[in-house]
């Protein structure tokens, strides 16, 4: 006589429920709605299940979602699209970081050609061009160290000034990791010109 409803029809009513607000209410119906019938509460649980019963075919799909997103990731790194970008450098903090970093010259996107220049320089037998380029080197590093210094204190600051009470962190740190590369082979692509403001 008393009988209790199981999980799944109790929770395919309230599923219901949440979807069929959108319904004309029928003034007749105090819940607002029709009781659906159970072949149609049956029917509308099977199409909603989406995922695949075979593993590989479910495996399949994954990998399959997963290569679409890594496309969309790598066409807006090219791209600059903000909606697509990886969480590292969404958000307009990271923005004006990648901004104020590509509208100024540093001496740290010249490094691995340097580098390369002065390894060259070291292979050669002469003991003189070898000392000179490792001190060239050391000389380089130093003025590296000191331009990241002055970038990462100006980067700060400007942050603080434009995005007042906005958590920023690890904002400078990744303006900073940006200069090491070359300003063309920079991703995401750069958006502004040099001495442009960000």
């Amino acid at each position: 006589m008393f009988r209790r409803r199981s999980d799944d029809a109790s929770s395919s009513a309230t599923a219901l429920a949440e979807q069929d607000d959108n319904l004309p209410r029928d003034p007749q119906a105090p819940k607002g709605r029709p009781t659906p019938k159970r072949s149609e509460a049956e029917a509308h649980r099977r199409t909603r299940v989406t995922v695949p019963k075979d593993r590989k075919e479910a495996a399949k799909q994954s990998r399959e979602r997963m290569r679409s997103e890594r496309e969309k990731q790598r066409t807006a790194l090219l791209e600059g699209d903000e909606r697509y970008l990886p969480a590292r450098d969404k958000g307009p903090v990271r923005r004006f970081a990648r901004d104020y970093v590509d509208s100024r010259w540093s001496l740290a996107e010249f490094f691995l050609p340097y580098a390369v220049v002065v390894l060259i320089l070291s292979v050669v037998p002469s003991n003189v061009l070898k000392f000179a380029s490792t001190l060239l080197f050391m000389l380089f590093f130093v003025l590296v160290i000191a331009d990241f210094l002055r970038l990462g204190f100006g980067l700060r600051k400007a942050l603080a000034t434009n995005f007042p009470g906005q958590n920023a962190k690890g904002a400078v740190p990744y303006g900073l990791m940006r200069t090491l590369q070359m300003r063309r082979l920079r991703l995401p692509k750069v958006q502004v010109k040099r001495g442009e403001k960000p």
